[in-house]
């Protein structure tokens, strides 16, 4: 017998599914986003690198500055401030 996984990924095979109808676009990989952007955290499984813990999923917060390919996201998680550095197909711009 082999032992269970207990990867990044586990337990997420429902969690980070794609719709048949999610078409894979450049075009999500190639978001310009400033700071004070506010984002939500949307993790898009067809790219690992980058992806926000599953936990994250759906939260609302402000870019605060680019860090290569990357951007730093602050948001609220309960009573705490977190930070966490994101790729930008991970990301979905709120509407101004």
């Amino acid at each position: 017998m082999s032992r269970s996984s207990h990867g990044f990924r586990q337990g997420t095979r429902r969690k980070l599914r794609k719709s048949p109808r999610d078409k894979f676009t450049v075009s999500a990989f190639m978001k310009d986003l400033k700071p004070n952007d506010r984002v939500v955290l949307k993790p898009n499984p067809a790219s690992q690198k980058g992806m926000p813990y599953p936990k994250f999923k759906g939260m609302v917060g402000t870019v605060k500055e680019a860090r290569g390919r990357a951007y730093v996201v602050e948001f609220m998680a309960g009573n705490k401030a977190k930070a966490i550095t994101v790729r930008p197909e991970h990301l979905k711009q709120l509407a101004a």
